[in-house]
């Protein structure tokens, strides 16, 4: 029995499965996909480390203080009124480090303004009646309020106190919900865009190695073409989902095994809970991840149904990489403007569309909408491969060597006779 016989017999998702199964079992089990995954580790672990040493920086650096010289009695007063206003604000206040007059002249607070080691970053002089605060235009447009209220505290410093205020506690309210709820979005959206870009290359660059080594040719003679798209399609998430299994276990085990090293810990469990809980969006994750992989990836096949050389790849997936990040810049400016119409856009356009959907997850609660869209994405999918699989066709079965001016058909019967 001949293949295109033994091949007659199966269905469109029968040849398929057969596809993905080959091209699973081969990348999977090749000792390239090993350096693959080793691949992300290298930049973590210097993320994590960088992520260490920058908390430890910040917690032992000191923030600058203000110099303050004025008459040993306005300074007295002004000394008052900065411990009861850090007493009420906390380290909102910016610390006062007084200098006295007869040490100190206008040369040695401009040079202790100036000094490199940064301990200053204002100073204050004058009197109360009259004082000046000397900094830069950032740091005066921060300090400039809080300093004149402990002015104003000293200058009235007999009858000057702050009122008996009663305060309750509330687990949450609407305003930070919707502002730590999009804080999630975006990371989550930041995620998916990342992970998509770093795993949908794989398709082009597996089918133009089998392009070189005609066995795409083969496959294409033996099963239908959409058959194979959607095969190496489906392998090619296969594979990505084992991935991104492999590097979520080695992050989960590194964080048991080594704590908040890099603050990845703290950084993880200081996300707010999406609008759907963690369970569904961390499904949803996986679910819009596969989607948009599929949608990319087959832009990706059609790509490589157009090159044949690995510079020619580069060549058109460059135009595709720059949408994909159009597309994602215009889902994260969606989402920061919070317009309406335009988060229906970015819903309906199919490469927005994933990450449009999961930070609608992230930021509400509700779950048949979801429903919809997968329904949408996988009509988009469907549609992406077919035009492939033609354009394909087109490029490949339709290549030969016939001559200018002879028909193809007659190639074709050709060589079918001989």
């Amino acid at each position: 029995m001949s293949m295109s016989q033994a091949t007659e017999r199966l269905s469109m998702w029968q040849a398929a499965f057969v596809v993905a199964r080959r091209d699973f079992s081969a990348i999977l089990f090749s000792r390239s996909f090993i350096f693959f995954l080793l691949g992300p580790l290298f930049p973590a672990i210097i993320f994590m480390l960088a992520g260490g040493i920058g908390a430890a920086a910040a917690e032992n650096r000191v923030p600058p203080s203000i110099a303050v010289q004025m008459p040993q009695q306005d300074a007295l007063k002004l000394q008052v009124a900065h411990e009861r206003a850090r007493e009420e604000l906390g380290d909102r206040v910016p610390a006062f480090t007084f200098v006295e007059a007869a040490d100190q002249g206008e040369g040695k607070m401009a040079a202790m303004l100036g000094d490199a080691k940064g301990e200053v970053g204002a100073t204050l002089t004058g009197t109360l009646a009259k004082p000046v605060l000397t900094a830069t235009e950032g740091r005066l447009n921060s300090w400039r309020g809080i300093v004149a209220m402990q002015l104003a505290a000293a200058q009235d410093n007999a009858q000057f106190a702050y009122p008996a205020l009663q305060t309750t506690t509330v687990e949450t309210t609407g305003a930070t919900q919707k502002r730590s709820r999009q804080q999630t979005a975006q990371a989550s959206m930041t995620l998916l865009f990342l992970l998509m870009m770093l795993l949908a290359g794989m398709v082009l660059s597996n089918l133009v190695e089998e392009k070189a080594n005609k066995i795409i040719e083969i496959l294409a003679a033996a099963l239908p073409m959409d058959s194979v798209f959607f095969g190496k399609l489906f392998a090619m998430l296969g594979v990505s989902l084992v991935g991104l299994a492999v590097w979520g276990s080695a992050i989960g085990l590194a964080v048991l095994a080594l704590g908040d090293v890099g603050g990845l810990q703290s950084m993880l469990t200081a996300l707010p809970v999406p609008g759907v809980g963690w369970p569904l969006f961390i499904a949803l994750f996986v679910i819009y991840f596969s989607m948009g992989y599929l949608l990319i990836g087959s832009i990706f096949l059609a790509i490589g149904a157009l090159a044949s050389t690995v510079r020619e790849v580069q060549t058109l997936s460059m135009p595709v990489t720059m949408l994909q990040l159009l597309v994602f810049f215009f889902a994260s400016f969606v989402l920061l403007d919070g317009a309406s119409f335009l988060q229906w856009v970015a819903i309906a356009f199919p490469l927005s569309s994933p990450f449009a959907m999961l930070a609608m997850g992230a930021q509400e609660d509700t779950i048949w909408t979801h429903f919809a869209a997968l329904a949408y994405q996988i009509m988009w999918v469907a549609i992406f491969i077919k035009l492939g699989a033609a354009l394909f066709r087109k490029r490949v079965m339709q290549s030969g060597p016939a001559k200018s001016g002879t028909p193809r058909w007659m190639f074709w019967k050709r060589q079918q006779t001989s």
